[in-house]
Parts: structure tokens; C-alpha cells; sequence
């Protein structure tokens, strides 16, 4: 059987995700509908959102920011939004966002079709996970070729869920799946720019429309995934199958998403979360040395940012700042004030940061040597296991500090409700 035709299976057939697979979807849910609630008034957001105003069309879904759009442009705004504080989740086996392809896409069609919520959660868990799958599949040289997993993988998430939505069969999902192949794109040379955002909008549309034309009876190739001059074959894919569909339905590789706790680069929240194990404030501060994995030498550490974006990219900078006891997990946080504060520049000047080749893309260990010279250590690793209770406070949490605690709260209650995608899309624009 083709790597298509068994996705096609899974994506269409009978579900049986795991509890701890369910109850990671809905806190993703929370987590999406938060920081794209709080990116809405991002110059990206509000120029997408003026785009679906002019062009105006069927009212078929909600958009953050508020009014009603056409599915595919509900897609791309939404997608566009939600990933444009680059604040939602991340999934380090294939290094791309999930939900911001796959969500925006779901909760659109479930509107249209007047979807419950419940329905909207499975289709999304099951999109979520077959875009991780097709991301192991496209292996790591399809990353580092140049090529944004979040936007290539994440469009045939997207499809799948939608398909699941619009009630494909498995012919139906194949070529959806097939269409995916020809619409997925999206590039790193966009990181930086609103493009990289744009980019998981792309995802989002594209495979709604690609399951939408399937609905109405358009063909594509089936093999356009993995067969000749297909998706892999063009798109420097390894088609490593075998971890494609390693488990593939028992195995529920979205249980391992990792949730953003800090407004900044996902870089540094491994050794942010070390230095909240070793609980040090400012003034016990000696010295202060960051352990991490080489490449993120390149990506996030500026050495003295003065601005609030240029913090978001530096260990030294929000090291500084969470032992001066700012939250790193609020937005307002990264300013250029706090960047000037002649406290954090002191402190700064006490941390260190190394390049460690023994440690993994997920790991930091920071080191402290406190004023009496009393030393400490502590190593975390994201992908360490964390309970789902303590995933679920800590995300609320976020959520509240985002949107406001009681609108965290609505959009709690609804996704562990029987409400209808309706009511979750109209709180889109509250």
C-alpha cells in the first residue's frame, strides 16, 4: 500500500487516539485560539484582514480581529494571525508548528458545516499528527535545504482535517492529498519578515481548498506525494516511510508537542526553564554560564539587543530579565525600556553563554555561582515529560495573561464542552 492510501486510511477511518493525544489537542486549541487572539493586531494580521474585508465573499467563517470570510481566506488569515507573534506550538521531530496550519483550516470548515466542537478536535488532532508524520518522512535535509515544514507538512495536515470535516472517503483524501502536493510551499528565506507568518496562512489555505476541490469531485495524482517528481522526490524529501508510519494510528506522536511558556525564541526556553528550577533572583547572581546546543549560537544570541525584538533573541537578555523578576511569558515584557534598564545591563554583563555539541537541540544547562559562593547547577530538556495537569495551569495561565482570564476561560469551558464550532469561532473576534 502507498504512503498516501495508508494516511488516506487514517485520515477517514474510524479514530482511536489516545486520552493523553485528546487532552493535548484541546489545550493546543486553547493555545492557538490565545496567541492568535493576541496577534490580531499585528501589522501582518491587520493587513490580512483588510485584504478579506475588500474582497468580502460568502460568510462562511469567523476571522480573529473579527467578521465573516469565505473558508480559504478564513484559512489564511487565521493561520496568517496565529502565527504572528511565532508564540503557538512547536513539534521538534520535524521542527514546524502544528496548529497554526491545521486549526485555522479545521475550525473554518466546522463552521461552515456546522461541525461540533468535539468533531473539530479529532479532525484536528488527526491533521496534526499526520503533518508530523509527513515531516519525519520529508526528514531534516527537506529543513535545511531551505524548505519551512510548517508550511510544506502542515498544508497536508490541513487537508486531511478539513477532508476529515467535509466527510471525504478515501478516494476523496487521496486527492486531496494529491492537490496538497501541488499547493504546499513556503520557504526559510521568510524568517524575519511577515512572510514566515504568511507562510503557515499558505498551509492553513491551501489544504482547505485542496480538501474542498476533493469534495466536489476533483481529481489529482495520488502518487503526487511520493511517487515520481512527486512532493519528496522535488523537495529534497529522504521518503523515510518507516517513520512515517512507525505506530502510525496507535502511536500518538502529537502527545509530544511542546507548548511555548515564554515570548521569546524557543531557543531559550530550555535554559529559561533550567533557571526557574534553580529559582535565582538578581541579587544572588555572581556568575551566571548557558550551556546549549551549537546552532542556537547563530539564532538567538544577540549579546546586548536594545530593543524589545532583539531581546525575544537573546540568553543574556531574558536570563536578566526573569531573575529581575520580569514574566517572560507576557508579550509587554520585551520593550526597549527594559532593554536599557541600567539593572539588566549589569546583570548581563555577568552571564556567559557556551556552545556545547553534547547536548541536544532541546537541552541547556545553566550554571551559578551565586555572591557567597555557593554554586548550582540545572539542565532541562523540552522534550522532558511534563503532566498534563501541569501543562494544562501553566497554559491557562498563559491563555489569561494573552486574552484576559475570563475570555480564557469561555474558550475553555467550549472546548471541553458539546458546543458546536460555531460558538469557538465567534469568540474569534470577542
Amino acid at each position: 500500500m502507498s504512503l498516501t492510501s495508508t494516511l488516506a486510511d487514517l485520515a477517514t477511518g474510524a479514530a482511536r487516539p489516545s486520552e493523553a493525544s485528546r487532552k493535548m489537542i484541546r489545550l493546543s486549541a486553547l493555545d492557538w485560539f490565545a496567541v492568535g487572539r493576541a496577534g490580531a493586531s499585528e501589522p501582518v494580521a491587520r493587513i490580512l484582514h483588510s485584504q478579506a474585508m475588500v474582497e468580502a465573499g460568502a460568510p462562511q467563517a469567523h476571522l480573529f480581529g473579527g467578521g465573516l470570510a469565505p473558508v480559504r481566506m478564513a484559512a489564511l488569515v487565521n493561520g496568517t494571525t496565529s502565527h504572528a507573534l511565532d508564540y503557538d506550538d512547536t513539534h521538534f521531530a520535524h521542527i514546524g508548528h502544528p496548529s497554526v496550519a491545521v486549526f485555522p483550516a479545521a475550525l473554518a470548515v466546522a463552521e461552515w458545516r456546522e461541525c461540533s466542537i468535539a468533531d473539530l478536535l479529532e479532525a484536528a488532532l488527526i491533521g496534526a499528527e499526520i503533518s508530523i508524520r509527513l515531516g519525519l518522512w520529508l526528514g531534516r535535509g527537506h529543513y535545511q535545504a531551505g524548505f519551512h515544514q510548517t508550511a510544506t507538512a502542515g498544508t497536508f495536515g490541513a487537508a486531511v482535517a478539513a477532508g476529515r470535516l467535509l466527510g471525504l472517503d478515501g478516494k476523496g483524501m487521496r486527492h486531496a492529498l494529491g492537490l496538497a502536493a501541488t499547493r504546499a510551499a513556503g520557504l526559510k528565506a521568510q524568517f524575519g519578515t511577515m512572510g514566515k507568518p504568511y507562510n503557515a496562512g499558505l498551509a492553513a489555505s491551501g489544504g482547505a481548498e485542496a480538501a474542498l476541490l476533493a469534495s466536489r469531485g476533483f481529481e489529482s495524482n495520488p502518487g503526487a506525494l511520493e511517487g515520481e517528481y512527486g512532493f519528496g522526490a522535488t523537495h529534497h524529501g529522504a521518503g523515510d516511510e518507516a517513520a512515517a508510519v512507525d505506530g502510525l494510528g496507535e502511536r500518538w506522536l502529537f502527545e509530544q508537542v511542546s507548548h511555548k511558556f515564554h515570548a521569546c525564541c524557543h531557543g531559550l526556553h530550555a535554559a529559561l526553564e533550567a533557571a526557574r528550577e534553580l529559582d535565582v533572583t538578581a541579587a544572588e547572581i555572581a556568575a551566571l554560564r548557558v550551556r546549549t546546543h551549537p546552532r542556537w549560537m547563530s539564532v538567538c544570541n544577540q549579546p546586548a539587543p536594545t530593543t524589545g525584538l532583539g531581546a525575544k533573541f537573546s540568553y543574556s537578555t531574558v536570563l536578566a530579565m526573569q531573575a529581575l523578576g520580569h514574566d517572560t511569558a507576557r508579550l509587554e515584557s520585551y520593550s526597549d525600556a527594559v532593554c536599557a534598564d541600567p539593572a539588566l545591563r549589569a546583570l548581563r554583563e555577568r552571564i556567559d553563554v557556551e556552545a556545547d555539541a553534547g547536548l541536544t537541540e532541546t537541552e541547556a544547562v545553566v550554571d551559578l555561582v551565586r555572591h557567597d559562593g555557593g554554586r548550582a547547577s540545572a539542565r532541562h530538556d523540552l522534550l522532558a515529560p511534563m503532566s498534563l495537569a501541569a501543562r494544562e495551569s501553566r497554559l491557562r495561565a498563559k491563555a489569561a495573561a494573552l486574552i484576559g482570564g475570563e475570555q480564557a476561560e469561555i474558550v475553555w469551558a467550549l472546548l471541553n464542552g458539546d458546543g458546536t464550532a460555531a460558538e469557538l469561532g465567534a469568540a474569534l473576534a470577542r
